[in-house]
């Protein structure tokens, strides 16, 4: 007998939420196999079966809190994959003659899996099917081995409804009736997700312990733009990656961070730690909420390579695949609310970081360009700062070399 306990996650989290079992009692798991998913902070995870056998108990239901080392199941030595899929098949398969059950040669393990009434998929698959209330069993898998991605779901979720016969059509279900408050209105409640009760709970906790102020400043992206038109085809031609405005940023930050030092601390105790590496977070917006995964070493990197990290990241986030080392040790974050369409805004301050650079969207504006007016391209940019350790004078120099940077792209390779 063999108990799967909550693995060591990472020295900063210590319990995690049940999201999804991927095996009941009664299934047969080989050793190494994924048998639940579980919810963290930050990141989900598979736990493995560390024995080959039978799960004959789970000690956690979906939705539970659980604890690193805590007991959620039971797995007994023994039992084989042929039997679990027998124990789900109908009474009348059941009662084959043994002649036949002798012939059938063993499958591969995906195979036994499918028999079993199981189908491999990314944990951000199971969960958007979970949403949608679709069958994984009835997603066709662009994948080789079988695997059901994210893009698989959303293009079944896409195909036409097959038409189904007048005699199938079931009668109208009532839909659930939503709960009411006291005043007799009518509301529904959902569970927040442990990652959205973390950030909520981390959010109020910057808000609490730093001393917070923003400065604002505006950008003519007239000359950036203008390059990335006239690079951006030779870029991806030689790089195999999408020249965005990120890298920009990202350069010109590093530049300020050299320049302006305390900017790219933090605080620990009664001691002010400069960092003296630039891993710059980049905020992405997922359906569980928003993630920081970090770009290394970015004063090594060159632009090819920061746009590259960037979208790997974001793939990674989007599939749910970031790890837990993608995530920590961010020295400084960039976020950028103008996807969205957001002309203006207050970040707010990433865990012990003491500065935050918020892009918004670009719209054309007019503005005074000498004696004359003109309309051009604006973008407002935001930094918000802990007031503890970063005077208004450093900060408003930062944010105003970041935008000098930006207006005067080309200084980038002097100053990245």
């Amino acid at each position: 007998m063999a108990e799967i306990r909550v693995p060591e996650l990472a020295e900063s989290i210590t319990e995690g939420t049940i999201a999804q079992w991927l095996k009941q009692p009664g299934d047969y798991v080989e050793k190494g196999e994924y048998i639940v998913e579980l919810e963290t902070d930050k990141v989900n995870v598979e736990v493995i079966s560390e024995e080959a056998g039978t799960i004959t108990e789970l000690q956690a239901a979906e939705g539970d809190t659980v604890e690193v080392g805590q007991v959620i199941a039971v797995v007994e030595a023994g039992g084989s994959p042929s039997a679990s899929a027998e124990s789900k098949e109908e009474p009348a398969a059941q009662a084959a003659p043994k002649a036949e059950e002798k012939e059938v040669q063993p499958e591969p393990a995906q195979k036994q899996e499918e028999a079993a009434g199981r189908t491999v998929a990314s944990p951000a698959a199971r969960k958007l099917a979970r949403e949608k209330g679709i069958d994984l069993q009835e997603i066709k898998a662009a994948d080789p081995l079988g695997r059901v991605r994210v893009q698989d779901v959303e293009s079944h979720q896409n195909k036409p409804a097959a038409p189904k016969a007048p005699a199938q059509k079931a009668a109208p279900q009532k839909a659930a009736a939503p709960k009411a408050q006291d005043n007799g209105k009518p509301v529904e409640r959902e569970r927040m997700s442990r990652r959205r009760q973390t950030i909520a709970k981390r959010l109020v906790e910057v808000q609490q312990t730093a001393a917070m102020l923003t400065t604002f400043n505006e950008i003519d992206m007239t000359n950036i733009m203008d390059l990335r038109k006239r690079k951006k085809d030779k870029f991806f031609d030689d790089h195999d990656v999408r020249l965005g405005f990120m890298s920009f940023f990202t350069k010109a930050v590093v530049a300020g961070l050299k320049k302006y030092p305390y900017v790219n601390a933090e605080i620990d105790g009664d001691e002010v730690v400069l960092k003296k590496f630039y891993d710059i977070g980049v905020a992405v917006s997922t359906d569980d909420g928003l993630v920081v995964p970090v770009v290394r070493d970015c004063d090594r990197k060159n632009f090819s390579e920061i746009e590259g990290s960037i979208m790997e990241m974001a793939l990674k986030a989007r599939d749910n695949k970031l790890a837990l080392g993608d995530l920590q040790g961010g020295s400084f974050t960039i976020t950028n609310g103008g996807v969205f369409g957001s002309l203006l805004s207050t970040p707010i301050l990433n865990g012990s970081q003491v500065g935050i650079l918020g892009m918004h969207t670009i719209q054309k504006r007019p503005v005074a360009i000498g004696d004359n007016v003109e309309i051009r391209p604006m973008m407002y940019v935001a930094l918000s700062y802990d007031h503890r350790i970063i005077d208004g004078k450093e900060a408003v120099g930062f944010l105003k070399m970041v935008k000098e940077l930006i207006e005067n792209p080309e200084d980038l390779l002097l100053e990245g």
